[in-house]
């Protein structure tokens, strides 16, 4: 399978930003260990991470057609992107919302999740964990 890998806004940051929310390790460093995992083996997986959500969205319509999974974590986008929804909702892709924090724990705005409907599951506050969490469920429904 082709899983696309995306990381939304302030991701860049991780092992900076709040270490002790979301980890010392960099993006760099959790990418390369999802990618040694064992439920990584056989995939094809395109990391992407951006700081602008139109980006984000054009990354999702580029490879719509290729891609037969998305793993998001869309950062500060989750609760307020309408057009993010609508994108991933648009382009049918099975998506697996992911959050290396425990968004349902935290304040009461980052509790909402404009996505989570549209994505077969959420994942929240298992940390870098969550992102192969994510590639077991999809071994597991999409084979």
């Amino acid at each position: 399978m082709k899983i696309l890998i995306v990381n939304g806004p302030n991701l860049n940051l991780l092992g900076e930003r709040e270490p002790e929310v979301y980890g010392s390790e960099s993006l760099a460093d959790v990418n390369a260990w999802i990618r040694a995992q064992p439920e990584s083996e056989g995939h094809e997986l395109v990391f992407f991470q951006s700081n602008h959500e139109g980006v984000i969205i054009d990354h999702l319509q580029a490879h719509r057609r290729e891609a037969d999974a998305v793993i998001i974590n869309p950062g500060g986008l989750t609760h307020y992107s309408v057009a993010l929804r609508d994108a991933i909702s648009g382009c049918q892709i099975p998506t697996v919302e992911v959050h290396l924090s425990d968004i349902h724990a935290r304040e009461a705005f980052r509790q909402v999740s404009m996505i989570k409907d549209v994505c077969l599951t959420q994942i929240a506050g298992r940390g870098k964990q969550g992102y192969v969490d994510a590639l077991a469920f999809l071994n597991q429904h999409l084979g």
